[in-house]
């Protein structure tokens, strides 16, 4: 029985048959594969797809390893094409194999199939895809579980579970386990296995103690500004050797191109340009930021900023972090059609100075914008002065058009 990804699942069918290679990103174990291969190849059958007629091809597991070159690739899916009907064709892990793009856009321009493609390495992010597919590729983020989702599989009060969900996070296969204890296991195996396989084998990373503790200090890091100098100077006060911020600027670009943690810029609003320095990061799950750091520093405010970041991501916004003057405001959450919605997060406001403190980062912003502070404060007051208004966690994670009503 596999958890069902019913927005995700969409995304997929509102793309079928369109003349576009659909790949799907995340990091490892987010669902990618089970979406493409189970949940969406189901979908095709119902709807009376032969199964002779879906190509399925898994790079990641070795007996597919003879595949792992373009033209190999290519061969394979030629010999199982065999008449001019319409052909579905799932390339898994599609990194994997060298030159890939050769292979997938020759499948779509020589024969009539749809392709499906995963991968947990951003080469395959959007700002790669117009020149790796010809302009013919749209990219479908695939994340954890959502609290959304993490719910639906439950069948539980949100009140009653979001401690798990929080602690232990979304990988569908940790959220299916049943005890702390395996739950921990697992989302250490898979630490290991992002850390290992997609980051130091992969970049060829020498010094793996220092690159470890890049990640710990990341995990650590969740809704503070990081910069590499910052980081370099961090180490070197605790005795590492010769490690430069272009080390570490290196680093942490695998970092984000494995998907282990997502970069949120800081943005100008008034000079209306990126800055440079000063950026934060947020893990892309909760319960594997804290296997990496073995459970330890549990802070519940960055916590919830963090599950806000990647629910407004999922949300298909662009999430930076705005300057305002002095001020800073936690989100600034755009669409492509000119939608902006300026937030702030905090567990709570119950205290004066706290809640000053968080709707002061939004004085002066007199642009017609939305302001909205979101909270854990059980308050029946959601219109607060200034046209600014206050929404509950769960209201916002459960409700995916919640800020377009308020």
């Amino acid at each position: 029985m596999y958890i069902q990804r019913k927005k995700l699942l969409d995304k997929l069918i509102h793309y079928q048959g369109k003349d576009i290679v659909k790949i799907i990103t995340g990091i490892r174990r987010c669902g990618k594969s089970v979406l493409l291969n189970e949940l969406f190849y189901s979908h095709l059958i119902a709807q009376g797809v032969p199964a002779d007629h879906i190509v399925c091809v898994s790079l990641d597991e070795e007996r597919w390893a003879p595949l792992r070159e373009s033209r190999e690739l290519y061969q394979f899916v030629k010999s199982k094409i065999t008449d001019e009907g319409q052909y579905y064709v799932f390339i898994d892990e599609v990194q994997m194999a060298a030159h890939f793009e050769e292979a997938v856009n020759s499948i779509k321009s020589e024969f009539h199939a749809d392709v499906y493609i995963t991968g947990s390495n951003s080469k395959l992010l959007s700002h790669d895809i117009s020149t790796i597919f010809r302009g013919r590729g749209i990219e479908i983020r695939c994340f954890p579980l959502s609290f959304a989702e993490f719910v639906s599989y439950k069948q539980e009060d949100p009140r009653d579970v979001f401690g798990e969900y929080v602690m232990f996070g979304g990988l569908p296969y940790a959220v299916t386990e049943d005890s702390p204890q395996d739950k921990a296991a697992y989302l250490g195996m898979i630490c290991g296995t992002v850390m290992a396989r997609d980051m130091i084998d992969r970049y060829g990373i020498r010094n793996e103690a220092q690159f470890g503790a890049i990640v710990d200090l990341l995990c650590s890091s969740i809704g503070s500004y990081v910069s590499a100098n910052k980081i370099a100077n961090t180490l070197k006060s605790a005795g590492a050797k010769g490690i430069a911020s272009e080390t570490v600027e290196r680093y942490l670009s695998h970092i984000t191109d494995s998907f282990l943690f997502y970069k949120a810029q800081r943005y100008d609003i008034r000079g209306r340009e990126y800055l440079k320095t000063q950026n934060k990061y947020y893990a892309c799950d909760l319960g594997l930021r804290n296997a990496q750091i073995n459970f330890r520093q549990m802070e519940m405010t960055h916590a919830i900023e963090n599950l806000v970041y990647l629910e407004l991501l999922r949300r298909d916004y662009t999430v930076d972090i705005g300057k305002n003057s002095g001020q800073e405001i936690d989100f600034v959450a755009s669409t492509p059609l000119g939608r902006r919605v300026y937030i702030q997060v905090a567990y709570s406001i119950d205290q004066p100075e706290v809640r000053a403190r968080e709707l002061g980062a939004f004085r002066s912003l007199d642009d017609g914008y939305q302001k909205v502070l979101i909270t854990m404060d059980n308050s029946p007051f959601t219109h607060l002065e200034n046209g600014y208004r206050m929404i509950h966690l769960y209201d916002f994670l459960l409700q995916d058009d919640i800020l377009e009503h308020v």
